[in-house]
């Protein structure tokens, strides 16, 4: 998929968004981005997304509404308007009707992997859940995921008591960043609770095991896309998942600091760098600070890819310098999200915009700038009454 189009859908009136190596959505909370990125999915493996479901005992008896509240999750199947709604992909309109008679897929081979907002359901207790684990009217993008982990887990970590820090996953500049922003010098590990099997932390090799709910908020949202990201960085010489093209991770700054929202930044730039597309859904101005400064720099003749490098606080390595160079150049878009209206590309995050939308960043800096604007008030104020004559400050 190159373009998505989307005409009263849900809560968006209209968009028509052309994907980049990056996308990256912004805009009020119910505005519409995690329904255009799971309409992505959807469009991309309608065939696999039927197959899990119909293995799981669920059916919609050809009903297209029935179908989004097994998709999309209960209640949503008011997100579509017969005779009113409109999709296309890649500039063919979509018959949803006809797009749900596909054939199941049975070998499950998928184009996009989608790592939803809600990843900290994914853990009960320490473990992934299964697929059949939730209620039907559950989002399937959750279900999804979290039998994704599941698998991983039971087979390519299979026997394996140590996750992170891991050898043969991440490079090692990587490892020391999220030992340094994220896991504070505990390790992650698969310990045995009777015949239980559990995710836990600990500290140093003879620490107390930590179960998962005693983790920090960050760390129970960090470690699903610590086991997603995995997935998506196979060990040894195998690059990505060859038949994976687009990476969707909704949110990912939640629940964490902005030294390690910038750590997973760079695992954005190698996800890019391996090839794959990625998107992102966020409420982060950190991540369109970003964005902003890499445009900006790719703007400049003379300009170093390492400058991202700087601006992440990453090492200067060699193996994380060709990372950058890799995806320096890569086109950039981004899209904000308004309830109701158009869906308005802002990728030039021009402050100087005659757009508000586009100059607020998609209101990402609207109350940085009321802050300032107090401030600069209040000191211009103060500096007028500095500056009146005494007996005109008396009689005042």
């Amino acid at each position: 998929m190159k373009r998505i189009t989307l005409k009263n859908v849900g809560q968006i009136g209209s968009a028509d968004i052309l994907l980049g190596d990056l996308t990256v959505f912004v805009g009020q909370q119910a505005s519409g981005k995690s329904v255009a990125l799971q309409w992505i999915k959807l469009l991309t493996d309608t065939s696999a997304i039927k197959a899990q479901l119909l293995e799981y005992g669920t059916d919609w008896d050809g009903d297209p509404r029935q179908f989004f509240d097994l998709y999309f999750g209960e209640g949503m199947s008011g997100i579509w308007h017969d005779g009113k709604s409109e999709v296309a992909q890649d500039g063919k309109a979509v018959d949803v009707a006809q797009l749900l008679k596909r054939k199941a897929n049975v070998s499950r081979d998928e184009r996009t992997f989608l790592i939803p907002a809600q990843r900290v359901l994914t853990l009960r207790d320490g473990w992934p859940r299964t697929f059949g684990d939730y209620k039907p009217g559950d989002p399937y993008s959750v279900r999804s995921f979290s039998e994704r982990l599941r698998m991983l887990m039971e087979v390519e970590f299979k026997g394996d008591a140590a996750l992170f820090p891991k050898a043969n996953r991440l490079k090692s500049d990587y490892r020391d960043m999220l030992t340094a922003s994220i896991f504070g010098g505990f390790s992650l590990g698969v310990r045995r609770d009777r015949s239980q099997k559990r995710l836990v932390l600990a500290e140093g090799a003879d620490g107390l095991p930590l179960p998962y709910m005693v983790w920090s908020a960050g760390q129970r949202e960090f470690v699903p896309l610590l086991l997603g990201i995995y997935w998506l960085m196979p060990p040894a010489k195998i690059s990505r998942r060859d038949k994976i093209d687009l990476v969707i991770i909704e949110e990912m700054e939640m629940g964490l600091h902005p030294k390690a929202v910038s750590t997973l930044l760079m695992l954005v730039l190698e996800l890019l760098s391996r090839g794959y597309r990625v998107c992102l859904s966020t409420h982060s101005q950190q991540i369109i600070d970003l964005v902003w400064a890499w445009q900006a720099l790719k703007a400049t003749r003379g300009s170093s890819p390492e400058s991202l490098l700087d601006i992440l606080g990453a090492p200067r390595s060699q193996p994380i310098r060709s990372v950058a160079k890799a995806v320096f150049a890569k086109p950039i878009r981004v899209y904000y999200f308004e309830r109701g209206a158009e869906v308005r590309e802002i990728s030039r995050l021009d402050p100087d915009s005659d757009t508000g939308a586009e100059a607020s960043w998609g209101g990402l800096l609207e109350f940085s700038g009321k802050a300032n604007q107090a401030v600069a008030d209040a000191a211009a104020n103060a500096s007028s009454v500095r500056r009146r004559p005494r007996k005109q400050a008396l009689a005042g």
